[in-house]
């Protein structure tokens, strides 16, 4: 079995690829682009991703891109082959309830986090100013999400009652909202903050942390 994952540590989306691989225990390899400049060459495009950007998959010859399809296929094929983690269980509903978070994190999480990201760690990182408007927009959103966050985890440890995908995919995009010291949009609501401790201190992901030394990437 060969997995080679073609991405950068720095993105979210491959993050959370990284993340299901060693919650599956698979060993894999990742081949960082040169250059951003790398994935949108016709090779690159034609052999990776055809719309230029991180991750894609090779394993043992099947090639695969966008994350989510990345994560389910993985998980088809190998869940409960190396380790005991169930991010999708096998039971109808709860597999549907684990979709439904999905979605909601696809929705109403990710998106507002992602504008606070860009503004205020990949903007800088490239020499640009935050727009404070969006920022102030995007902090309040992420207010209101949490609100109703707060309320959907109370007396649950995990979004389903179970640790998930669901939860896996919550994790990178917060990483670093706290890491640029936003963390109090969590830290304030009793439920969620409980819920982040969870999730951000599994062993797994405090791995990917380490491994790629996240902690030391530039804001």
């Amino acid at each position: 079995m060969t997995i080679t994952v073609f991405g950068h540590p720095a993105s979210t989306c491959t993050l959370v690829v990284l993340h299901s691989l060693k919650e599956l225990g698979l060993s894999y390899e990742l081949v960082k682009p040169s250059s951003f400049e790398e994935i949108k060459t016709p090779e690159y495009i034609a052999t990776k991703h055809p719309f230029g950007r991180i991750p894609s998959l090779s394993d043992d010859g099947f090639h695969i891109y966008e994350s989510r399809a990345i994560i389910r296929y993985l998980i088809n094929k190998y869940q409960g082959t190396k380790t005991s983690t169930i991010l999708i269980p096998s039971d109808v509903h709860k597999a549907a309830l684990v979709d439904q978070f999905i979605s909601v994190e696809t929705s109403y999480y990710s998106p507002h986090l992602s504008k606070l990201v860009y503004q205020l760690v990949f903007k800088k990182h490239h020499g640009g100013e935050p727009d404070l408007k969006i920022v102030n927009e995007a902090r309040d959103e992420i207010g209101k999400t949490l609100d109703v966050y707060e309320k959907l985890l109370e007396g649950k440890d995990y979004l389903t009652g179970e640790f998930s995908l669901a939860d896996l995919l919550h994790i990178p995009y917060a990483f670093y909202v706290f890491k640029i010291g936003e963390g109090d949009l969590w830290n304030k609501r009793p439920n969620v903050s409980r819920w982040w401790k969870n999730i951000s201190e599994r062993e797994c992901w405090k791995n990917i942390v380490t491994e790629y030394k996240l902690l030391e990437l530039e804001q």
